[in-house]
């Protein structure tokens, strides 16, 4: 990936958290970072594997959706600030990503984010699928809910306390893995070898193409599930809120299965099927 191009999109990302009260506009971000739109949006999509479109959208949602909770901020003020024209349109956006009206989140009181603002890393490495892989230590939980935050847009009503009491409890059964570039974390994945599923398993936005993803899943089916089938849960099809988490996991081969609602959303099983003729463990 190259150096200009995070540099870029760090520079968008800066000006676009600096005026998520403002209608913006690609253009009026590019000519804020002096490249032209079409230029920032390839290098932006390229290194964060979002249109910057896509992000404003969901970061200025994430704000909206804190202040319902957290504040008594008239919506029609929210839909203003988040650049729409009436609260009407507002609504339609918000309840197609956060699958409740902006009045029904208000009254549930649980926030979640659809999209933080993430660090990028100014100099990672090429790493490939022969990265090393480790075991997560409880000294990396820290630096675990940092990656978790970078990576939440695959997680719908991913809830930080409720991730980290689970977390600990996988790190302290030696069923949680990491790969770092440095003392970065770039891919984590966790899961139960008695369920056969597994409960996370990410890639930071820089390193999905280095084939970390697949090794993490290489890993945990020699070391936890061997040749059984395991499930993921992820969004469903057509979800407007999935970033592509879904079809990730297509391509290391998950298929579909049953429907769900966690935490009050539609998600849906997915499962990879048993490896014919057994996989080697060790």
């Amino acid at each position: 990936m190259e150096h200009h191009s995070i540099e870029a999109t760090a520079a968008a990302i800066s000006y676009i958290e600096a005026h998520l009260r403002d209608k913006l506009a690609l253009e009026t971000v590019a000519n804020a970072v002096c490249y032209s739109k079409y230029h920032l949006h390839r290098m932006f999509t390229d290194t964060l594997g979002l249109t910057p479109r896509a992000y404003i959208q969901r970061r200025q949602l994430t704000e909206a959706a804190k202040c319902l909770v957290f504040s008594q901020t008239p919506v029609l003020e929210l839909a203003l600030c988040a650049g729409y024209e009436s609260q009407q349109a507002f609504t339609t956006v918000f309840k197609a990503m956060y699958k409740r009206t902006p009045a029904a989140y208000r009254q549930n009181k649980v926030f979640y984010p659809l999209q933080l603002a993430p660090a990028l890393k100014p100099d990672p490495s090429v790493l490939d699928s022969a990265c090393a892989i480790s075991y997560a230590g409880l000294s990396d939980l820290p630096a675990w809910m940092e990656f978790a935050a970078l990576v939440v847009d695959g997680f719908p009503c991913l809830d930080r306390a409720a991730h980290l009491a689970q977390v600990e409890g996988y790190i302290r059964r030696r069923q949680a893995l990491l790969v770092r570039d440095g003392e970065t974390i770039v891919g984590a994945a966790a899961g139960s070898p008695q369920a056969g599923s597994i409960d996370f398993l990410a890639v930071h936005p820089q390193y999905r193409r280095c084939g970390l993803a697949a090794a993490l899943l290489t890993f945990m089916r020699q070391a936890f599930f061997g040749a059984r089938a395991v499930s993921i849960t992820t969004f469903r099809a057509g979800d407007k809120a999935d970033p592509g988490q879904r079809a990730a996991y297509q391509r290391l081969g998950f298929v579909e299965s049953e429907l769900l609602v966690e935490f009050g959303y539609p998600t849906q099983r997915l499962i990879l099927p048993p490896v014919q003729g057994g996989v080697r463990c060790g």
